[in-house]
């Protein structure tokens, strides 16, 4: 397709591309800077979506996960279930759940967001309760701490570390697949993935989002990770 073709493509999709001599570029400023006000909404909304699919489901996540450590019956059925949530496919989860309330809206693609976040927290989450030392708890029931009392002050505190690290892969993960959103415009950065690919292949509309999505999970990461030292320095301070 020639420039002109291309210039008028991208009119009618409602998108500022600028020319910068032959070719299709991987990269442009120019492109960036013209659509600066449209990069800067995908990402915000790609970070919200994201941030918000990761407290709910940590919010789930967590009693699911105390329920499998005080009764070890239903460790397999919890975890089985978010399991099997985890393995459907994005695009066919996204299906099944958009219809039942609706197809343009952000709470479709939040639900499933939700879902596969689940299987990472829970699992990690039981792990770091499972590891909480035997004299620990021992010490806390010689102490007279009920069942509450030892989870809130003993067991959580001391499962923090993998509490983090199932929060940060939750993340990393969620800040991949909200790109999927974007078949029902709710993709944040995935909004200008498949712009670009709908745009006679764009390059620099595919990259900018893609550079964004892979710089949000490593920020967001690294955040993580600054905060799990900060809550656990014990943990810090064993590692030689």
């Amino acid at each position: 397709m020639s420039f002109r073709g291309l210039s008028s493509l991208s009119v009618l999709a409602g998108e500022r591309f600028a020319y910068e001599g032959p070719g299709n570029p991987w990269f442009s400023w120019r492109y960036v800077r013209d659509n600066s006000e449209t990069i800067l909404a995908a990402l915000r909304e790609h970070a919200t979506l994201t941030a918000q699919a990761v407290v709910i489901a940590a919010v789930v996540a967590l009693p699911l996960a105390v329920v499998a450590y005080w009764f070890r019956s239903l460790t397999g059925p919890i975890l089985a279930l978010s399991g099997v949530l985890y393995t459907i496919p994005s695009l066919a989860l996204l299906a099944f759940v958009a219809p039942y309330v609706g197809t343009t809206n952000p709470a479709s693609v939040l639900i499933a967001l939700v879902l596969y976040a689940l299987l990472l927290m829970v699992r990690n989450t039981l792990a770091g309760l499972n590891q909480v030392p035997e004299e620990a708890r021992d010490a806390a029931l010689g102490m007279g701490y009920g069942r509450f009392g030892r989870l809130l002050r003993i067991d959580l505190p001391l499962a923090l570390p993998g509490i983090i690290t199932g929060v940060r892969l939750a993340t990393v993960s969620t800040v991949a697949l909200v790109t999927v959103g974007s078949l029902i415009g709710f993709g944040g950065l995935g909004d200008l993935i498949l712009g670009g690919f709908r745009n006679n292949f764009y390059k620099a509309e595919i990259l900018t989002g893609t550079i964004l999505c892979v710089a949000l999970a490593l920020v967001l990461d690294l955040l993580l990770a600054g905060i799990g030292r900060l809550l656990t320095p014990w943990a810090r301070g064993s590692v030689r």
